[in-house]
């Protein structure tokens, strides 16, 4: 079964709205993957060391302050500083796409502005980590699932209806025989005593 895939939420700098961050970080939890979010008024240092002690394949900063093209640069300054630029550095927030595109040209991945689909932030992280780390093995579940469904056919097969036992062979009918004979062998000792 393929790992899940980790991914830091940080909002580096002065920026104190993070309902956005919250959201998305939900968003990617409910898609399978592992979310670490740093919290508020973070340095680009602290989400850098944060990355590094989680290990995370992913770094996503939200960023509305205005000050994306200081705080994106830093934090892949520090990422190559540090020995994981071969992680992915992504996120969104209030960016214009002509900084989107410097940005891009930098090293940073795609990102993504308001009103941007979660679903759409998903495929987009599962697809980079899929290309550098393989096409997904298929998931344990479904192969579980396969599994049981074939166990169950052959079960069905093997318990095929039989055919009823004639009365001489089924279980107590021998048995609900002798009582009636002993019955009449008693009631025809009466009669005989009565002859007598």
């Amino acid at each position: 079964m393929q790992r899940k895939i980790r991914v830091l939420v940080g909002k580096p700098g002065l920026d104190g709205h993070d309902r956005g961050a919250k959201v998305v970080a939900a968003a990617l939890r409910d898609a399978g993957m592992e979310v670490i979010y740093t919290g508020l008024h973070q340095t680009p240092a602290q989400v850098v060391e944060a990355a590094v002690q989680e290990d995370v394949d992913v770094v996503a900063l939200s960023i509305l302050s205005g000050a994306h093209m200081t705080l994106f640069p830093e934090v892949l300054g520090m990422m190559r500083e540090r020995g994981i630029a071969d992680r992915l550095l992504t996120g969104g927030g209030i960016i214009p796409p002509e900084d989107m595109e410097s940005l891009a040209k930098m090293g940073v991945g795609k990102l993504f502005g308001p009103g941007a689909s979660t679903q759409d932030i998903a495929k987009y992280i599962r697809a980079w980590f899929d290309e550098q780390h393989g096409a997904p093995a298929p998931p344990a579940r479904a192969a579980a699932k396969a599994q049981h469904a074939a166990s169950s056919a052959a079960t069905v097969k093997s318990a095929a209806p039989r055919a009823p036992a004639s009365p001489a062979k089924r279980p107590g009918a021998a048995r609900g025989a002798a009582p009636k004979r002993r019955r009449a062998e008693r009631a025809g000792s009466g009669a005989s005593r009565k002859r007598r």
